[in-house]
Formats: C-alpha cells, sequence, structure tokens
C-alpha cells in the first residue's frame, strides 16, 4: 500500500502546477503566433470558450476587432450563458470606437431575462429605450426584440419590462405600442406595468388615452387594483368629469374594493380644480361615513378650493381646525394661503400669515419669498419686492429664476428699465440663467410701452447669447410689429419662426393673422390660413374669430358671415364672441337688417349677450346717432343685470359730445368721476324731465349705483373727456382744457395725441395737427398709422396732395406700413381733385401689397369717375366690385345714378337722327 507524506504530496502538487502552468504558457505562445490566422467561426468559437472559461485577462490580451457580426455570432453562441454573455457586452461596451448597437441590446435583455437577471435587464433596457430618437427607431426595437424572442424561444417577460420602461420614462407613445402588440406575442402585461403606464398618460395629459388603456386592460383579464382605481379617478377629474369619477368611485366599492385616503383626495382635488369648494365638502362629509381619516393632504386641497374662490378666511379657518386635530401643517398649507392672499393684493393679510408661520417654528421656503414679492410688484412696491430678495439671504435661502423674473416684470412694468437691466447683471454675477423667461419678460414689456426698437436689441442680444426663441417670443415680437405696422420687420420674424419648425403652433398663425387683419391686410391673412391647413396645423375658434373680425372691421359682413359658416362646417360652434365681431360688422357695412337676424339666432342657439354685445349695440346706434336705440340697449343690459363698464360710458358720453349735447354728456361723464377739471360745471347742471333728457338722467342714475364696478384712471377719464370735445369739433375748447389739465399733471399719451391730431386735422388746421405731431415725439411716443393716417387725412383736405403724397412715401422710413384706410384716403383725395388716374394707380398697389380694396375703396372711386363724366367706366368697376363680393350697399342713390344715366346714354345713342 502507498503512503504519501505530507512532503510527497506537497511536492507532487507543486510538479502538477508547473505542468499547467508550461500548458498555459505554451497556449499564449501559440496565440500570439497564430491568431491574425483565425477564420471568424474559429475566432468567434476561441472568444466563446475564454467567456466560459472566465479567463477575461486573456480574453483582453487577444486581438480582434468589434463589430456588429462579432458581437451578434457571439450573443447567439453564449445565449444560454448569461454571466459569459454578460462579460463580453460589458467589454464591448468599453471600447473607445464601437458601441453595441439596438440588435445586440435586444438579444442580451433577452439573454438576461432568461435567467432573471432583472436588475441588468433593467439597466440595460433603459439604455436601449434612449436610441429610440423617432418613431422609426421604436418600430426597429420592437421588431428586433420579436425577432430574438421568436429566434431564442425564451421568456416574453422582456416585453413586460420594456412597457413599465417606457411608462417611467414618459414614452408613452411607444409604450402604447408595445402595450397593443404583446398580446401576439403571447404576453400579458402584468398589473403594475399596466399602472406605470396608466399613471403616466395621466400626468402627461393624455387622459382620454388612460381611459381607454384601462378598458383595454380590464379585457385582457388584468385585475385592477387600489392604485389602478386611484389613477383613474384622477384621470376623470383631470379631463373635468368629476361626476364621473365619482360614480366610478361608486362602482369600485361595489365591487369590494374599498378606496382609501389617496383615492378620495384624488376626487377632492378634482372638485377644487372646478371651484366646486361643496362638491369637496361632500366628498369630506362621504370620507367621515365610511370612516376613512382624513389626513394633510385632504385639508390642503379644501384650503386650496377656498383661495380659488377668493375665501381666505374660510381657509384660515380650516388651518386653525388642522391644528386642532394635531394634523401636521406644513410650510406648503401657510404658503397656498400666502399666495392667495398675494394674488388678491391683499400683502398685509399674507405677512401676517407669514409671521404666524414662523412663530409656530416653521421656516421659509423659497416658493413663500416668490409669492410676497410678486405680492408686492402687483401693488407696484417693488422696492420692497427687491428688499425682500435681498433678505432671502438671512434665512439662508438662495432666490430662483423665478425669483428674479417676478422681480424683473415689476421693474418694467414701472418702466424702471434700468432696475430691470440692473437686475439681469445681478442674476449674471449669482450665476442664475438668464432664461427664455426672463427674455420674453424684457420682449413682453418694451413691446407694450411702444418701444419696438429695444425690444428688437433684447431679441438680438437673447439669440447671440444661444437662448432659443419660444412661441411666446415669437408671439411677442411678431404683434409689436403689427402693431406699429412694420410689416416688412413681421415677415422676416415669419420666415424664421418657420424655418424653426414652429409649423404646428396655433397661436403664432392665430398672431399672424391677426396682425394682417388689424393692418386690413386680408388677402395676406388668407394665405396664412390655407398655409397653416397646409401644414397639418388646425385652425381653432380664435383663428375664425380672427379673420371675421378682419372682415367686420372693414365692414364686409358678408365675408365674414362665409368665414362663420366655414367654421361651423369644421366642429367650431359659433361663440358669443363670434356674434359680437359679427354685430359690429354689421353696422359698419350699414346692412342694419341682418342685425334682428344675428340677435334672434343668438337667442335660438341658448347664447346669452354678454357686457360685449351691448357694447358693440350702444357703440353702433351712437355711431349712427340714434342715441334714443342706443338708450334701450343699455336699459336692456342693465334689466338683465349686467354692469356697465368704461368703454360704454364713454362710447356714450363721447357721442353726446359730438352731438353737440355737452350738458348732457357733461353730466354722465361727472357720474363715471369723482372729480374733474373738465366738467366742474356739471354739479350745477338740472336736465329738463321730459324726452332724451329723462333717459339721459336715467342713465347718470344707473352709473351711480353701478359706480364701483368701474374703475377709472385719471388719464383715462380725461382721454374720454377730450375725445369727445374732438369729436364736437370744439378744438379751441379742447386746447383751453388740456391746457388746465397739464397744469394739474395730466400726461398725454398715444391715444390723447391721436384724439388732438386727428381732431386739428379734420378741422384744417394741418400744421397745427403737425406740431401735436412733433411734442408727441419730444414726449418719447412713436407716433403710429393712426396718426399719419390723420396728417394725410388733413393735408388732403387742405388740397396739399403732394405733400400728403410725399408723407405717403416717408411711412417706410418711419418702419409703417399703410393701411386701407391709408390708401382710402389719398384715393378720396385724388378723386375730388379730379385725378382719377392716380387714385386708381392707388388702388393697383394696394393690391400689390397685400391689402384689399374695401367697399368705400370702390365707392370712392365710382364717385370720382362718376363726377367725371366716365359713367361706362363707373358702371365698369361696380361690376368689379359685385364680382370681388364687396357690399354695394354703401353707395345708395350714387348706383343707381351711375346705372341711370349709363342707360339713357345707351338709348340716346341707339335713338334715330
Amino acid at each position: 500500500m502507498l503512503r504519501y507524506s505530507p512532503t510527497s504530496i506537497h511536492r507532487l502538487y507543486s510538479r502538477l502546477l508547473l505542468r499547467k502552468l508550461l500548458h498555459v504558457s505554451r497556449t499564449l505562445q501559440w496565440k500570439f503566433r497564430d491568431e491574425l490566422k483565425l477564420n471568424q467561426p474559429d475566432l468567434v468559437d476561441r472568444i466563446s470558450r475564454l467567456l466560459v472559461l472566465r479567463r477575461f485577462d486573456a480574453l483582453t490580451k487577444l486581438s480582434f476587432s468589434f463589430s456588429d457580426e462579432l458581437m451578434d455570432l457571439v450573443l447567439r453562441n453564449l445565449r444560454l450563458n448569461p454571466y459569459a454573455s454578460l462579460e463580453f457586452f460589458k467589454l464591448a461596451s468599453k471600447q473607445q470606437k464601437f458601441r453595441p448597437n439596438v440588435n445586440s441590446y435586444c438579444k442580451i435583455v433577452h439573454i438576461l431575462s432568461r435567467a432573471r437577471m432583472h436588475k441588468e435587464v433593467r439597466l440595460y433596457l433603459n439604455e436601449l429605450v434612449v436610441l429610440c430618437k423617432n418613431n422609426y427607431t421604436a418600430c426597429a426595437v420592437w421588431d428586433e426584440l420579436v425577432r430574438v424572442y421568436r429566434e431564442f424561444s425564451f421568456s416574453p417577460t422582456v416585453f413586460d419590462m420594456i412597457l413599465k420602461v417606457y411608462a417611467e420614462k414618459g414614452m408613452t407613445k411607444f409604450a402604447l405600442r408595445v402595450f397593443d402588440n404583446m398580446g401576439k406575442c403571447g404576453r400579458v402585461p402584468s398589473l403594475r406595468s399596466c399602472n406605470s403606464l396608466l399613471s403616466n398618460l395621466v400626468q402627461n395629459g393624455e387622459t382620454f388615452r388612460a381611459l381607454l388603456v384601462y378598458e383595454q386592460m380590464i379585457a385582457l383579464g388584468v385585475l385592477p387594483d387600489i392604485f389602478s382605481y386611484t389613477i383613474m379617478v384622477n384621470a376623470y377629474c383631470k379631463e373635468g368629469r368629476v361626476d364621473e369619477a365619482l360614480n366610478f368611485l361608486k362602482e369600485v366599492e361595489r365591487s369590494c374594493c374599498e378606496p382609501n385616503v389617496v383615492t378620495y383626495n384624488s376626487l377632492i382635488d378634482g372638485y377644487v380644480s372646478l371651484g366646486d369648494v361643496s362638491g369637496a365638502k361632500k366628498v369630506l362629509e362621504l370620507m367621515s361615513e365610511k370612516g376613512i381619516p382624513e389626513n394633510s393632504i385632504t385639508y390642503t386641497l379644501l384650503i386650496k378650493g377656498y383661495c380659488k374662490k377668493g375665501q381666505m378666511e374660510q381657509a384660515e379657518k380650516l388651518i386653525g381646525y388642522m391644528e386642532e386635530k394635531n394634523l401636521f401643517v406644513d410650510e406648503h398649507v401657510y404658503g397656498v394661503l400666502m399666495h392667495a392672499y398675494c394674488s388678491a393684493g391683499r400683502i398685509d393679510d399674507a405677512l401676517r400669515i407669514r409671521d404666524a408661520m414662523l412663530k409656530v417654528g416653521l421656516k421659509m421656503n423659497t416658493v413663500i419669498c416668490n409669492s410676497l414679492i410678486n405680492g408686492y410688484c402687483k401693488l407696484g412696491h417693488v422696492k420692497k419686492a427687491a428688499e425682500l430678495l435681498v433678505s432671502m439671504k438671512d434665512w439662508n435661502l438662495r432666490p430662483d429664476s423665478y425669483s428674479y423674473n417676478t422681480l424683473l416684470n415689476g421693474f418694467c412694468r414701472q418702466e424702471d428699465f434700468n432696475g430691470a437691466f440692473k437686475l439681469c447683471d445681478e442674476m449674471y454675477n449669482k450665476g442664475v440663467n438668464l432664461t427664455v423667461v426672463t427674455y420674453n419678460t424684457l420682449l413682453k414689456n418694451f413691446c407694450h410701452v411702444g418701444y419696438v426698437d429695444h425690444a428688437l436689441q433684447i431679441w438680438n442680444l437673447m439669440r447671440t447669447k444661444g437662448v432659443s426663441p419660444d412661441e411666446v417670443s415669437y408671439c411677442t415680437i411678431l404683434d409689436a410689429f403689427f402693431k406699429v405696422g412694420a410689416f416688412d420687420r413681421a415677415m422676416m420674424i415669419w420666415k424664421d419662426v418657420l424655418s424653426k419648425g414652429f409649423t404646428k403652433s396655433t397661436a403664432l398663425y392665430n398672431t399672424m393673422i391677426c396682425g394682417f387683419c388689424k393692418m386690413g391686410k386680408l388677402v395676406q391673412a388668407q394665405k396664412i390660413f390655407l398655409k397653416m391647413k397646409e401644414l397639418g396645423c388646425l385652425p381653432d375658434e380664435i383663428t375664425y374669430r380672427t379673420l371675421i373680425d378682419g372682415y367686420c372691421e372693414v365692414g364686409d359682413v358678408v365675408e365674414a358671415l362665409k368665414w362663420k359658416d366655414m367654421a361651423e362646417r369644421e366642429g367650431i360652434s359659433a361663440s358669443t364672441e363670434m356674434y359680437n365681431s359679427l354685430i359690429t360688422g354689421v353696422f359698419r357695412s350699414e346692412e342694419l337688417h341682418k342685425l334682428v337676424d344675428l340677435l334672434a339666432e343668438m337667442e335660438s342657439r341658448e347664447l346669452s349677450p354678454n357686457v360685449v354685445t351691448y357694447g358693440s349695440l350702444i357703440a353702433g346706434w351712437c355711431d349712427k346717432g340714434m342715441m334714443d336705440k342706443a338708450y334701450n340697449s343699455y336699459f336692456e343690459m342693465i334689466d338683465k343685470g349686467i354692469a356697465p363698464n368704461i368703454i360704454i360710458g364713454s362710447k356714450i358720453v363721447s357721442s353726446l359730445y359730438r352731438l353737440g349735447k355737452i350738458n348732457e354728456a357733461s353730466l354722465i361723464f361727472h357720474q363715471m368721476a369723482d372729480t374733474d377739471p373738465v366738467v366742474d360745471h356739471a354739479r350745477s347742471i338740472k336736465l329738463p324731465k321730459s324726452g332724451s333728457h329723462h333717459e339721459t338722467q336715467k342713465i347718470v342714475d344707473s352709473f351711480g349705483e353701478k359706480a364701483t364696478t368701474i374703475p377709472m384712471s385719471n388719464n383715462i377719464v380725461y382721454n374720454v373727456a377730450i375725445t369727445g370735445l374732438c369729436k364736437s369739433k370744439k378744438v379751441d375748447d379742447v386746447r383751453r382744457i388740456l391746457s388746465d389739465l397739464l397744469l394739474r399733471g395730466f400726461c398725454p399719451d398715444n391715444y390723447t395725441f391721436c384724439s388732438l391730431i386727428h381732431a386739428c386735422s379734420a378741422a384744417g388746421k394741418v400744421n397745427e395737427a403737425f406740431c401735436l405731431r412733433d411734442d408727441m415725439i419730444k414726449a418719447g411716443l412713436v407716433p403710429n398709422i393712426i396718426v399719419y393716417n390723420s396728417l394725410i387725412n388733413g393735408l388732403c383736405k387742405s388740397g396739399n396732395l403732394d405733400r400728403a403724397r410725399r408723407l405717403f412715401h416717408k411711412l417706410p422710413r418711419k418702419g409703417l406700413s399703410p393701411t386701407v384706410v391709408t390708401y382710402n384716403t389719398l384715393i378720396d383725395g385724388y378723386c375730388k381733385a379730379g385725378r382719377t388716374i392716380e387714385a386708381f394707380k392707388l388702388k393697383e398697389r394696394m393690391r400689390e401689397e397685400g391689402i384689399s380694396p374695401s367697399p368705400v375703396t370702390y365707392s370712392t372711386l365710382i364717385h370720382g369717375l362718376y363726377k367725371g363724366g366716365e359713367s361706362e367706366q363707373s358702371v365698369g368697376l361696380l361690376n368689379e366690385m359685385i364680382k370681388a363680393g364687396k357690399d354695394s350697399s354703401v353707395m345708395g342713390p350714387l348706383v343707381a345714378r351711375v346705372y341711370i344715366e349709363w342707360r339713357n346714354k345707351q338709348k340716346t345713342s341707339k335713338s334715330p337722327c
């Protein structure tokens, strides 16, 4: 029997180890000598064996290049060995010049899923979905996952896992594709994945799809749990279908599944979002009946509801009730209440709540500070807001971009642009990014005060700093250019909009259409509308309303009604606002017989007239000088409980001034304002108790009853009086009153100067009108196209046609584009001077500029031709106008005379000598 001592055993082991090392050495020596001669099958086999033997150091020394084909072959070869496959995939991922493709990812996740290595599967699925940059790659991923599944015959668990990953990343479009196709691979989605998909659909605002997925989930036999039910309650509430959410909850209870406090909180949140606090309180009572205890979130939602309705006192009581019930009242609860007080302009109450919060040991946070900054800025206390921003460091808080942007808006609203720019410098120095919101704030406020050139500098600075304009930026700058008549600049920006891919923004198309309509360029507005539809952007109610407004502004109510019919064919119901525009159009087009039909149509559609409807009616009758009908509309409005506003009051007052009824106008005007130097004598006015004076006294009384509902600044009050006196052609009185107002600190604005320049021009005092224009520029105000239209009108009326033409040609240099009114004014001047050839040249130029000639244009030209004895040409122009669909009723007796004279001439020429 052989015996082995420990020494002999050790000696034997050493020999064996040496033999093994010699064997390894010989293999490695062969590798360095012959590895380059390996064909691809041998290389795949060599790599696979080294991976299986876990000889990773030898693999790293093996000289070969990674490729998609090699990855595919090795993973297919090692599909039953997950650890070897994983090591090879990791090694490939570390290469500098190579990355695994979609096919390799699909293989590795299937291999690892079979081995239940779910942590690794999730890791690589997360990497895989990052590759889904568009629909094509997403489809390719799904197709490849299915192909590998069928080739390997592994478990379809991967499909459920990728569904969950897509959902969690908010890639709901791709998640829905997986959800819809899983059944074809024999896999039903798990409840957890379904809940994840439902939750993310609701969060992304795709509530309708969430409801469909829930129905499909039930059909597949996936039984929902309390999380599913809560998500669905939330989905119904987000769609505003709170009553359906409540019914759904009752069905859940009948199915023996008891909703929890989270479910009921979702329902309360739904009612609060609709402003229905009583409905939210009923849910609270239901919770009490079911024995479900409320939590802090429950009462926080109710506090939000009360704050939304402006019932902050009730919200305060709820905070006290929460403290009595030992529910945790944190900074968020106090913050909701403070935000409400700040939004309502009650900053003192907000500070009182802040002090109460600090007293109970809670601390300030950035959100609360932002609310207080916003509250101060709304009241115009920008200095205090700035002090609060500085004091944030005392609470160890750092102002964020919202803090700075809110304060920035406060500076801009006070037109303290130096302070605004200093704040921007501070943001930059403190490392707070100047975002697109920062630039939009500056753009909006510069445009609001008419500093369009400054706004353009901000626009260029934003682009230089690499901040991309968003939809709001483009809408703001486009609207500003159109307001000052800078058509060419607007078109430049519009080309930039299209080149940047904003082809689906309804707001941008609406801004362009609105701009063209306001300039009277309805042909261009229609082109934008057609472009909008061509690029797949659906017009909305605002689109159609804007076009209807545009045609109503030029008095073409027939075309406006066609657009209303088109909107209804597209499924957009006519609204009260749409009818309001049509009512204005009816008055401008002189087709008053259509007014009764429009009002009857509104009533049949159960559309209630609002203050704007009555304002349009009152303004229309006032413009026609029919004050009795204007009064009837006013009293009908009062009887329906609708309070008059400043626009209605101003219209009545200015119309009375225009009609020479100074005493009546002054009495109503005095009732609208508490004190006014213009109408000091109004207190002593006593009107007769008969006729229209009696109606005027009733209006005065109604304004007295509703005085609190008409907030008016001094500038608005004074402008009403100045405009009224201008319309009554009492220019001398206006000059005297303006001097008095200037002594009292009145600052004339654009509206004031427009009224004065128009009045002087209409009165033939053109030089005085130009002096006012110069005063306007000295005051830092930019004359708009309305001012120059008035000046051109004054020059035409005084016979200075050449000077009017020169001013017309200077408009582009002033950054302005002529409107239909500009052309009509010049055409009228040329026709009255008998220079119809120049008038027709202007008409052709209108068309070239994309401005559609209005009925007034045709009427003026026909009248000019008729006066010049060119009856046949006037009839031809009349036929052209009718073919163009323009309203011929504006001509009245003139049309009849044109036809009659033309017919008589025809008869005379045919009669025998």
